[in-house]
């Protein structure tokens, strides 16, 4: 009989590995492929320290491509409109059994991916628009090359937050 910690790592691994397989055919297939890679590789980190090296570069690029379907309008309306089909072929192939590998089993699947397609769609629109109401830190305009010195020092004032020497008061 399995013991907690191992059930605990046995659902670990299937749920996860589901995750990233899935998300690894969604990559050439229509649906959120990265996101579902991401999905499975977070699962799979807390049990198997050694995927942790995989999550931050998978995540750069699944929030970058979220924020890149909702970048413009025309992208926008493309990925609604590719959601949009997915349900509408999920209930052709559930209805139409003739079809190949038509049945429910298919269009049930369909109707799934174009649901988390549209789902993690509204997920990017809401962070685009939090970030855009979210204001930006004042950054102090860069002084490299612009003074005597080699600039370390500068470096080191704006990393600690202290103007360098013989910045007017107020200067950070």
């Amino acid at each position: 009989m399995l013991k907690g910690g191992a059930v605990r790592r046995a659902t670990a691994l299937v749920t996860g590995g589901a995750l990233l397989l899935t998300g690894v055919a969604l990559l050439v297939l229509p649906g959120p492929g990265l996101l579902l890679v991401l999905a499975g590789l977070l699962v799979l980190s807390r049990e198997f320290p050694g995927v942790r090296r995989y999550v931050d570069p998978v995540r750069d690029r699944a929030l970058r491509a979220a924020d890149e379907s909702v970048a413009s309008p025309l992208r926008l309306a493309a990925s609604v409109l590719a959601g949009a089909g997915l349900l509408a072929a999920g209930v052709t192939w559930g209805l139409r059994p003739r079809l190949p590998f038509g049945g429910w089993a298919t269009g049930s699947g369909l109707i799934l991916s174009g649901l988390v397609l549209l789902g993690l769609l509204l997920w990017s629109l809401n962070r685009a628009r939090q970030a855009r109401r979210a204001p930006t830190p004042a950054t102090p305009p860069s002084r490299v090359g612009s003074g005597s010195g080699s600039g370390s020092e500068d470096t080191e004032h704006a990393v600690h937050g202290r103007p360098p020497t013989g910045a007017p008061p107020g200067d950070v």
